[in-house]
Order: C-alpha cells, then sequence, then structure tokens
C-alpha cells in the first residue's frame, strides 16, 4: 500500500505522509470494496454562509475523491425550513467554486422527503417507530443520563395503526408545532444516549425554499443524513468528531433501510471523523456569526474580519493560501485549536509570490527636496512583482514634491532611527539619497512639511551610487499620486478562544480596534489601475486588495495583512 503522497504546497511539490482517512480510503479500494468505487459529499446547512472550518471539511471531501478519481457531490442538508434559505446556496456554491472545487452533481435531502417518509411509515408497521405526545422538557427528563437508564415513554407501546394515522394527521396539519412527534423504537437502556428512542421527525409549519408547503412534518438530521447517502451511493461519508457517537445510529437506520426496501447488494457507506478546525481569536459557531451580523456588529456575512469565506475572499485571502494551510494542520483524531497566526503566514506566503507591489503612503506628510529643480519629473523603474523572474515592471514618477509617511520622519529621533530626522541621510526606495534639513509645523506643533536635499550622485541603480546609508523609505508623488481610503483589519475578538467565554455577552469580547478607517491616503497612479480579485503588496505596510465599495471617483482598499506578525508583540 502506498504509504505517502505528492502534495502540492505554497512551496512547491512535496512527500507527505497519508492521513488516517486516506489509509482508510486506500485499503477499501485494494480490497474492492464497493465494486472499487470511491464516493463522497459535502453535506452543507443552507443555513448560513460557510466559514473556514468549512473549508477544512471541503478540501477533504473534494480533495480525496479527485486524489483517487473518485467523485464528490455537493448535497444542501435542507430538513430545517425555517432556517434556510436559497441565499445560502447560492453562495455556498460560489465559496466552493471560489476555493477550487468542482462537485460532480447537486443533491437536495428535500429530494428524498417522499422516499424517507415512506420509510417511516414502514419502520411504524414494523414496529421501530412511534407517535408521542410528551412535551420537550418530558422527554429530556425520562431519557435519563450516560450513566442511568432512561424510563419508557408512556406512549412506547401505542399500537402501531394508531401512530400511522397520527404521523399522517401530523403531516396533513391537523396538529401544532410541538404537539407531538414521530420517535425510533430502540433500547431506552442503551449506553449510546442516542439509540434512546431518538426523534426522527417533528412538525414544523414553514414553507419550504424548495417544496413549499406540501410537507408540515421533516425528518431530523440522524435519520435523514445516512439514508442521503445510501440513495446517493456514497462510499465514504467523512465529518467531523462530533458525529463520531451518532455513528452507531448512522447504521442502525441504514441497516434498518436495506431490511425494509429489501436491498441485497453489497454497498453500505462508511462514516470516518476527523477534527473539526478552531482557530484562535475566531468564533466558529454560525449561531453567533449570525448573531454579529443581525446585531450589526459586523456589515454583513462578508465583513473582512469575518472567518467567513466571503469574508475571507473580500479582505484578499486567496484559494491557495487557505488550501496550502488547510494541508498544514492536516487531519486528526484529536480536538485542538490551531494558531490563527498560522493562517496568516499561509496568505503572506502565498501573497508574497503573487501580489503585484506599488507604493502608498497611508499618512501622509510633504515632503520638499528643496534642491532639485522645479519642474523637472523622473520616471523611476519598479518590477510589479520581484519574486516572478517574468513579471513586468512599471513606473513611478520622481519630482521635487513628495508624499512620505508621518511615521518616517522624527524631529527628535532617538539614537536607534534609521529614517528621517534633521542631519541624517536616507534613501528615497529606488530614487536618491537625501539628508533631511528640517520642518514646517502649524499652529498645534503638528509637522506639515519636510524638507530634504538630495545628492544627484546617488540614483539607484547607477554604478557609481554605491554609498551606503541604513534607511530606505518609500514615497509617492504629491502631483501624481491618487487619494484612496485604506481599511485596517485586525482581529475580531481579543479573547483566544472567545467560543469558550460563557459569563460574557457577545460585544464584551468584540476588539475594539478590529477596523481602523484610514481616509486620505495617497497612492501611486498604478494602484489606481488596481482591479477586484487581483493582489497588491504596499511596499512596506502590508498586503491589500480592492474592495467591492470602491468607485472610480472613491477607492477602497482593505488590508489582508500585515507584512509581519506583530500582533503578539504588541498585545503581549
Amino acid at each position: 500500500m502506498t504509504t505517502e503522497r505528492e502534495v502540492t504546497t505554497l512551496g512547491g511539490e512535496e512527500k507527505k505522509s497519508l492521513n488516517f482517512i486516506e489509509q482508510i480510503v486506500e485499503n477499501d479500494l485494494s480490497e474492492g470494496k464497493n465494486g472499487g468505487r470511491l464516493q463522497t459529499r459535502f453535506p452543507p446547512e443552507p443555513n448560513g454562509y460557510l466559514h473556514i472550518g468549512h473549508a477544512k471539511a471541503i478540501c477533504m471531501d473534494f480533495g480525496i475523491a479527485a486524489r483517487y478519481g473518485g467523485i464528490c457531490n455537493l448535497r444542501f442538508d435542507d430538513t430545517n425550513p425555517v432556517k434556510e434559505d436559497v441565499e445560502y446556496v447560492d453562495a455556498i456554491r460560489e465559496d466552493i467554486e471560489w476555493l477550487g472545487f468542482h462537485w460532480g452533481d447537486v443533491y437536495y435531502a428535500s429530494d428524498y422527503f417522499d422516499r424517507l417518509y415512506r420509510f417511516a411509515e414502514e419502520l411504524i408497521m414494523a414496529g421501530h417507530a412511534y407517535v408521542d405526545e410528551q412535551t420537550a422538557e418530558e422527554i429530556a427528563a425520562q431519557k435519563g443520563t450516560p450513566t442511568t437508564p432512561g424510563s419508557p415513554s408512556p406512549y412506547r407501546e401505542r399500537p402501531r395503526e394508531e401512530s400511522l394515522d397520527l404521523f399522517r394527521r401530523m403531516n396533513a396539519g391537523e396538529f401544532e408545532e410541538g404537539a407531538m412527534i414521530l420517535r425510533a423504537k430502540i433500547d431506552m437502556a442503551s449506553p449510546n444516549m442516542h439509540f434512546r428512542d431518538p426523534i426522527i421527525y417533528r412538525i414544523i409549519k414553514h414553507p419550504h425554499h424548495r417544496t413549499g408547503s406540501k410537507w408540515n412534518v421533516y425528518p431530523m438530521y440522524d435519520f435523514a443524513h445516512g439514508q442521503s447517502d445510501f440513495f446517493e451511493g456514497v462510499t465514504h461519508s467523512i465529518c467531523t468528531l462530533e458525529f463520531e457517537v451518532h455513528r452507531p445510529l448512522y447504521d442502525y437506520f441504514i441497516d434498518l433501510l436495506r431490511q425494509v426496501e429489501k436491498h441485497t447488494e453489497d454497498y453500505r457507506p462508511r462514516q470516518m471523523e476527523f477534527n473539526r478546525l478552531n482557530l484562535t481569536y475566531t468564533m466558529m459557531s454560525k449561531r453567533k456569526l449570525l448573531q454579529l451580523v443581525k446585531e450589526g456588529f459586523v456589515s454583513g456575512w462578508d465583513d473582512p474580519r469575518m472567518p467567513t469565506i466571503c469574508g475571507l475572499r473580500r479582505r484578499g485571502y486567496t484559494p491557495e493560501s487557505i488550501r496550502g494551510f488547510v494541508d498544514r494542520i492536516g487531519y486528526t483524531k484529536y480536538d485542538g485549536i490551531i494558531d490563527v497566526a498560522l493562517l496568516e503566514h499561509s496568505v503572506r506566503e502565498d501573497l508574497n509570490r503573487r501580489a503585484l507591489r506599488g507604493s502608498a503612503v497611508l499618512h501622509p506628510v510633504r515632503l520638499i527636496i528643496t534642491n532639485y529643480p522645479e519642474g523637472q519629473t523622473e520616471d523611476m523603474l519598479f518590477l510589479n512583482n520581484p519574486e516572478d523572474p517574468n513579471s513586468d515592471s512599471h513606473t513611478i514618477r520622481f519630482s521635487r514634491e513628495l508624499y512620505i509617511e508621518a511615521e518616517d520622519f522624527m524631529e527628535d529621533a532617538p539614537k536607534k532611527y534609521f529614517r528621517m530626522t534633521p542631519g541624517q541621510e536616507v534613501r528615497l526606495k529606488s530614487a536618491y539619497i537625501v539628508r533631511c534639513t528640517g520642518c514646517k509645523k502649524d499652529e498645534a506643533g503638528n509637522v506639515t512639511e519636510v524638507y530634504a536635499e538630495y545628492d544627484p550622485e546617488t540614483l539607484s541603480g547607477r554604478p557609481e551610487s554605491n554609498r551606503k546609508v541604513k534607511g530606505t523609505i518609500h514615497w509617492v508623488s504629491a502631483q501624481d499620486s491618487v487619494e484612496a481610503e485604506v481599511r485596517l483589519y485586525d482581529r475580531l475578538f481579543t479573547d483566544e478562544n472567545p467560543s469558550e467565554i460563557k459569563d460574557k455577552e457577545l460585544a464584551e469580547l468584540l476588539n475594539p480596534e478590529s477596523l481602523e478607517v484610514v481616509t486620505g491616503c495617497r497612492i501611486e497612479p498604478y494602484l489606481a489601475e488596481a482591479k477586484l480579485g487581483e493582489y497588491y503588496q504596499f511596499q512596506r505596510v502590508g498586503y491589500f486588495c480592492l474592495d467591492p465599495d470602491s468607485r472610480p471617483d472613491r477607492l477602497v482598499f482593505n488590508r489582508t495583512v500585515s507584512l509581519k506578525d506583530t500582533w503578539k508583540k504588541v498585545n503581549k
């Protein structure tokens, strides 16, 4: 059996050991199980937008099918019409395709509502299910505990014909929500709590996004999921660890289905579980993410601070960086928490290879080179991407008046300050060495202009320009630069594990500095031609992308990530 596989990472191809799921798949294929077929599925519930945790599952479900010549289908688990919407269906499809994956077919759990309903009726008549009229509180109380057996429902021995009649009337809309449910009749003393007569159907009187008002009863996840896998021919049903305790019930219902429908073929889906993704400073609960959106803590599901795939996309993350991150963390049987810095490292590494370089000054202060001829300009050559040997280049215009970053000038500088300060030399990137001669301030003491003199013999790239200085700063032309708005995003939560905090309101966990909007920034004309979906490095500042809010007369850029991880240093 193969024990290694080729993995394409951000740095190229490398050998990597098989994870435990790949080993299982290879064993099953080598033994000819399921006729040598491999079929997986990605089964999201369309009740919200996908997040980075789903990306891990997507990479597994689609990736393993592609690796071994199988098929991965997309199936929407649309069994709760109250929370589901076509908006989420469309967004899920878009996110999967953006990540670089393609499904075989698209299915919905609702495709099987008729067949599941017939199966439920057959279970009732076979003595495997009954209608229960207890309240939710009564059912919870009689379930027992993991160490004590449950007590049977007073309706457990209800005549089959009576349960069948009530079940049909439930679906006909004769009863209100919560009045009764359909339970599987299994074992109230089972050590597995999921076997203690689980609910398999409940009344929901809410139009479904596909079936309208046809149904008034809807199957529970545990009842619909395994059967849907079976109907579709799934061979490997891969999910996260919280479903491990559900696996015996998954197998139990499939066995019953095979008996009731008299299946004789040598096929059954196999459920396997891997660890879910937990990230520091990140909330993964869709319910909590929806709360953030509804209560206005973020601008929407695609707010660049959100861990949603559409939020990461809007922030400037690449599909390759997310897939590379997932490959780095791998798949195990043990839950843990991953440092979000590793995700940020993955996107830095990828953007360093692909991002186009440009100059932007976020907090501009005017620099006047007093001995540079007025009206004279020079075009300095900039490589679009120094990491790409085939990269094109563009020019940036040098002139007497420039903008530099306010933090690159200090009137009274400490000893190891190597940027611009009176009497000290610094190189203007790709241009000349200048010596600062002073500054001008307004009445409040704020620096409005900085003055310097240039050395005309020190133009970058000239053989005779071999004089070295310790500091290099970037700049843009005061005349040619374009104004822009820049949004600096940071981590949305201040606590390392916000999902575990129970005694605080959601608002108390939020980072008040997660978004800084900087207006009046100056960017070179090359960046003013930026397009959506392209990636840029603002030299010495960070990685950025154009935001969809941009207009030709109002450019808006989002910071994807800083050039270096300074967050921990600042927040120690």
